[in-house]
């Protein structure tokens, strides 16, 4: 008789996780359910719940009911040199970090991923909303990454860095559902957590204020917000002409069209103050506290070093919306390792800069200080730090850090 393969799912306290153990354990794996503690500081957590205690509880507990073994392990040193200290530096250099994308990539499918095969373990297992299929080419093995089958929930853009050594080792069971589905499911296998709400607040923290927890180490500090006129000459250089052929651009040109324009106090009026530049992020509208300018103001970019915000009116302010963007050559991941673009290629893809938005026709054009991604359609709120995601289809291909 073939023995069984082992599978140890990251059991987060919550009714996605739950489901995805439930269906390995019918599938016939030997399941293993684990809970990642990844944070000790009550201090910046809302009102007095202790969620981390809470979820752990909630997470022993359908083990328990799955008849499944149950350990914790603390992750919480490696969260912290992996993640948090990475948000703290990407804030105070005024980029904007994506801590789910990274939380993934370093923690739940490399450090809980090691853990795991220290128990002898041929997966681990999470509650994503994505799919996974592999194929074979030239001979090898080639995973890939798919979009989830709930468009509502689809995580793919979560797990944008995943290498193939990691989605080779990973399973993803309520992938092909519907959220509806998986509570349904819970609800039928009466499992504590069918009817909780889903977290909000940073990955496998918990209920976390962002700016309390900024507060922490990024002290508050006065300073300026400045609007920028719509007419500011620098925006001539990230127009794209029409029929243009983005093959033909000079690197130069591509540099005009996809890096950040850099602002001097002296290019703004002030309309109000803030309490910090490294609060604040690009595309941002809410906390500015800036009345009277008719139209909403939005942050079209932030100065650290000179405690600056600089603001547009309204959402077509040209400062907001620009079609192209930049990644290092080193900060370029694939996927799909078979389809990397060497220095001269180009094309076509479908791409997204946020969690949850509509996918738009992209470019990528690979030159030798890296990648420059056009999009067909200006793109709202391009921060520095954040990733782009391309895709095939529902196929996940690859990302990158914006710079």
């Amino acid at each position: 008789m073939e023995k069984k393969k082992r599978v140890v799912v990251g059991l987060s306290g919550g009714v996605d996780s739950s489901v995805a153990a439930y269906l390995l354990k019918e599938q016939g794996y030997e399941v293993i359910g684990m809970f990642m503690k990844n944070w000790h500081d009550e201090s910046v957590t809302i009102s007095n719940e202790c969620p981390w205690m809470e979820d752990s509880t909630d997470a022993m507990l359908v083990a328990e009911k799955l008849g499944i073994p149950f350990q914790a392990i603390d992750l919480s040193e490696d969260y912290r040199e992996r993640i948090v200290e990475y948000m703290f530096a990407e804030y105070e250099a005024g980029r904007t970090p994506n801590p789910d994308i990274l939380c993934n990539r370093e923690i739940k499918f490399d450090i809980f991923l090691k853990a795991a095969e220290k128990l002898h373990a041929d997966f681990v297992a999470t509650g994503h909303y994505c799919q996974k299929d592999s194929f074979e080419k030239d001979g090898q093995t080639i995973h890939r990454l798919l979009a989830g089958a709930d468009p509502n929930k689809d995580q793919s853009y979560f797990l944008c860095q995943l290498s193939q050594e990691q989605l080779s080792k990973s399973l993803f069971p309520i992938g092909h559902l519907q959220k509806s589905d998986v509570r349904a499911i819970a609800k039928q296998q009466e499992l504590i957590t069918a009817e909780k709400k889903d977290s909000q607040g940073l990955c496998f923290i918990g209920k976390v204020r962002l700016p309390d927890f900024l507060q922490q180490q990024l002290k508050p500090k006065k300073g300026n917000i400045l609007s920028i006129s719509e007419d500011y000459p620098a925006y001539a250089q990230w127009s794209l002409p029409v029929n243009t052929e983005l093959t033909s651009l000079s690197d130069e040109q591509l540099d005009a069209l996809c890096t950040p324009i850099y602002y001097q106090p002296s290019d703004g009026k002030k309309v109000g103050e803030h309490n910090g530049a490294h609060y604040f992020t690009v595309g941002q509208r809410k906390g500015l506290q800036v009345g009277g300018t008719g139209k909403p103001l939005f942050v079209i970019a932030t100065d650290t070093r000179a405690n600056v915000i600089y603001t547009g009116l309204g959402e077509e302010h040209p400062g907001l919306n620009r079609n192209g963007l930049f990644v290092k050559k080193d900060d370029v991941h694939w996927i799909r390792e078979d389809l990397k673009l060497q220095v001269g290629e180009h094309q076509r893809y479908q791409g997204r800069i946020r969690y949850r938005q509509p996918l738009s026709g992209v470019t990528l054009l690979m030159r030798e200080k890296g990648l420059y991604v056009i999009f067909d359609q200006p793109q709202k709120g391009i921060a520095s730090g954040q990733f782009v995601a391309w895709y095939d289809g529902v196929e996940s291909i690859g990302s990158g850090t914006i710079f």
